[in-house]
């Protein structure tokens, strides 16, 4: 059993889309992952992957390991699972970029008394500007969902311009119960057990 965030992390892929005209955003073929490092409870090594498609302007993470569980026969440490996504993107000078809108896409099975959450925090290094989203999950419920997380244009955060300051994503899930007996599972889907997030990537000259 897996939990998703919309990051490809696993055996699917990051993949960053650009914009058909060529005004809106730099060249395609310009723009890739230099590095790209992961760690934490829900994302051990070897339990994530990436790869970047043609276009450059949607960026697509899939975690293979990670699953928040709650109920009988499960540990305080089973209740929640972190994972710090750092991304070196190459781009050419001249340009920034930010996020603009979310999609989660996971599973959700909560027993009545159940409740989950998913929290997220996107921000460049060596900035303090952040952009937070938070989805609560509130059983009794079993469902896959499908979440989107728009952004206000205000509370946009762009990569510094004149060089290049590595993406962080840092996200948890975790269940809370008020019956000892109740269960919960917090995944991505119930076929593969993976969890995804994917990233819509807005490009802007500097000024």
């Amino acid at each position: 059993m897996y939990f998703s965030t919309l990051l490809l992390l696993a055996a699917s892929t990051l993949t960053l889309a650009a914009p058909a005209a060529r005004d809106t955003g730099p060249d395609p073929n310009t723009v890739f992952i230099q590095t790209f490092t992961f760690a934490g409870s829900g994302c051990p090594a070897g339990s994530v992957a990436n790869a970047t498609d043609a276009t450059k302007t949607v960026l697509t993470l899939i975690y293979d390991n990670y699953v928040a569980q709650i109920g009988p026969g499960t540990l305080p440490t089973d209740h929640r699972k972190n994972c710090q996504v750092n991304l070196d993107v190459h781009y050419p000078g001249g340009w920034q970029f930010s996020l603009f809108s979310v999609d989660y896409r996971g599973f959700e099975n909560l027993d009545r008394g159940v409740t989950g959450k998913q929290v997220a925090t996107y921000y460049f290094s060596g900035q303090r500007s952040q952009i937070s989203a938070t989805t609560t999950f509130v059983g009794p419920k079993t469902q896959n969902y499908l979440i989107s997380e728009d952004f206000l244009v205000e509370s946009l955060v762009w990569s510094p311009c004149g060089s290049n300051y590595p993406l962080n994503i840092n996200s948890q899930i975790y269940l809370t119960s008020t019956n000892a007996n109740a269960n919960g599972l917090l995944t991505t889907d119930s076929t593969d057990f993976k969890f995804s997030e994917i990233f819509h990537i807005r490009w802007r000259q500097c000024h």
